[in-house]
């Protein structure tokens, strides 16, 4: 999933409409639990009972402003991606067993099969993340990777530390220093709610992403960050909310794209040959 260039490079004050009119009218409406759409009358309605000036989204006679109609078609873009794309390709435990089995055969992957970090029943491989894991190692033409990085994400400058991320990522290529590219895993196949450590997981990419683009803008460094989640019951049926400030996310650049369920089948095999092919084109000694 990218993000649509219409609502890229928006100024942060955009953002701030959009944050402030979804807490108050709510992403998703109680009992149906369809996404909300506001229209400009919601907009206006809303920020007037938040006590906020209403005239750089309509003007007197109320029509919409440019930010206004910038507005309208992003609240219903974002709701139309979540019902029509995130939804459908969003699976269960029972679904990702068989892609995750599919997977290591096609494969036929060495590498270790990671565990959930639950107990009991429940205690099962981590099949987004194997799936994830393998599809990288065929992809990438036997380069190195780093699949479960347990040290802090740092980018150099003539060896010398230049940034050092506040956490520790899920993987990062080729490792987690200088990498050319790092992801998150939020995989929840086997809970029954939608958890405060499901949310902080949103909430620490955001943090990821914020960091990287001050590296971007300050030090000319890119990195590519990805975001790969899946399980149908925690993210649509408890966490739709937090798939809309997900899709913002995206949207305002702190994340590269977005990896939902059946998507990372056939998109993460693309996305690690780019990756291999800038490697190359890094390491190549120069003349």
């Amino acid at each position: 999933m990218k993000p649509d260039p219409r609502f890229l490079n928006q100024p942060k004050h955009f953002w701030a409409n959009v944050r402030s009119i979804s807490q108050h009218v709510g992403y998703t409406a109680r009992g149906t639990g369809q996404i909300r759409v506001p229209d400009l009358g919601t907009i206006v309605k809303a920020l007037g009972e938040l006590e906020l000036r209403v005239g750089h989204v309509a003007d007197e006679v109320g029509a919409p402003t440019t930010l206004g109609g910038c507005l309208v078609a992003y609240f219903a873009y974002r709701a139309d991606l979540l019902n029509k794309f995130i939804e459908p390709r969003l699976m269960n435990a029972e679904q990702a067993a068989k892609a995750f089995a599919r997977v290591q055969k096609q494969t036929r992957s060495k590498l270790p099969i990671p565990m959930n970090k639950q107990k009991g029943d429940k205690k099962k491989p981590a099949y987004l993340t194997a799936v994830v894991n393998m599809l990288i190692d065929a992809s990438i033409g036997g380069l190195p990777c780093d699949y479960d990085p347990r040290e802090l994400t740092t980018f150099t400058h003539m060896g010398a530390p230049l940034r050092t991320l506040a956490r520790r990522i899920d993987g990062a290529f080729p490792s987690a220093v200088n990498p050319i590219a790092v992801w998150e895993i939020k995989e929840y196949y086997h809970t029954t709610t939608f958890g405060s450590r499901v949310a902080d997981g949103v909430y620490e990419t955001l943090l990821d992403g914020m960091e990287l683009e001050e590296l971007r803008r300050s030090e000319k460094v890119d990195c590519r960050h990805y975001l790969m989640i899946d399980a149908h019951y925690t993210w649509w049926d408890c966490g739709r909310s937090y798939l809309c400030r997900i899709v913002d996310m995206l949207h305002m650049g702190y994340v590269d794209e977005v990896l939902v369920g059946t998507e990372i089948l056939h998109r993460l095999p693309a996305l690690a040959k780019e990756w291999a092919a800038l490697y190359r084109a890094r390491e190549k000694p120069r003349d």
